[in-house]
């Protein structure tokens, strides 16, 4: 599995000539990457001398972090596997009739399938976004440029998936289905180019 991978062997597959894994095995791990630093920053605040008034909420958010960091590794295969699945569709055969609408229907339903994955993940990677400011304003200062570290990661992340949910939408033909998941992508994003900016200025304030 890719997930079980170094980071140089994935690294190196990224940069092969295969498609899988790409952008949005990428933004996964961007956006796993943010939720890990979010995690640091907890655990290094968490029984931390002046620290205590936070503590039960540093635990809080330590299991958040986790669980999506889980959420984010599990998307790297998924990411994969749906663009095999598209791939797989694009070459089924196309000389009959019935071929060819057999194959238009598969492909259209992978499709879909692949615009899921990356919307899944961007609400994943907003979720990080916000962690990374509390933990940014209430976590342990010796460490408040991890915190934006983990910001920007989540927000490198947000923005790459939402790239792999527009190009895949664009080949969909039902504009209903389109419509509903470009309106929850809106939705996702909304606000966060401010949020992500407001966070990375209070760690600058912070150094």
């Amino acid at each position: 599995m890719i997930k079980d991978k170094t980071i140089h062997q994935f690294l190196d597959d990224l940069a092969s000539k295969s498609p899988t894994p790409g952008g949005g095995s990428a933004a996964a791990i961007m956006g796993a990457m943010g939720a890990a630093l979010v995690s640091m920053v907890c655990n290094l605040t968490i029984g931390k001398k002046n620290y205590e008034a936070v503590e039960t909420e540093m635990k809080g958010i330590l299991t958040q972090a986790e669980n999506l960091r889980a959420q984010l590794m599990d998307m790297v295969r998924a990411d994969v596997e749906v663009f095999d699945k598209v791939m797989s569709a694009y070459g089924l055969p196309k000389e009959t009739d019935e071929q060819k609408a057999a194959r238009s229907q598969q492909i259209q339903l992978a499709l879909r399938e692949a615009t899921d994955v990356p919307i899944e993940c961007a609400k994943a990677c907003a979720e990080v976004i916000r962690l990374s400011k509390i933990v940014a304003e209430k976590g342990n200062r010796n460490v408040v440029s991890d915190a934006g570290v983990a910001v920007v990661a989540g927000y490198a992340a947000l923005k790459s998936a939402a790239l792999n949910v527009y190009v895949n939408a664009g080949a969909i033909k039902d504009e209903k289905f389109v419509s509903s998941r470009l309106d929850e992508l809106s939705g996702i994003l909304s606000g966060m180019d401010n949020l992500n900016e407001e966070i990375f200025q209070t760690v600058k304030s912070k150094l």
